[in-house]
């Protein structure tokens, strides 16, 4: 069945930096696009980047843009997010994601919390 494990997420200060992981298992990896979403302490889910399967083509939410990353290393069935310039409005639990066949896939989470 389809996995999606996020991790790399915790507290770090403003401007600092950290760098999430999703690993995927159950499906072919290399075949979807990715996706990391956020939601915010009493706010909706808010799409921030997605990639192409063969990771040619990325796009970012214009409230991450220059300040993260996405990438994907197919040979191990992990996408990442790279965020630098961390802001205290990036708290949030960040969720990887992919669809396959019309049907969503989401992991569970890990939280990303930006204080001083």
């Amino acid at each position: 069945q389809v996995q999606l494990v996020e991790s790399g997420g915790g507290l770090a200060q403003p401007g600092g930096s950290l760098r999430l992981s999703c690993a995927a298992s159950g499906f072919t990896f290399s075949s979807y696009a990715m996706s990391w979403a956020r939601q915010a302490p009493g706010k909706g889910l808010e799409w921030v980047s997605g990639i192409y399967s063969d990771g040619s083509d990325t796009y970012y939410a214009d409230s991450v843009k220059g300040r993260f990353t996405i990438s994907r290393d197919n040979a191990k069935n992990t996408l990442y997010l790279q965020m630098n310039s961390l802001k205290p409005e990036d708290t949030a639990l960040y969720y990887c994601a992919t669809s396959i066949w019309l049907r969503d896939y989401w992991g569970q989470g890990t939280q990303v919390t930006v204080s001083s």
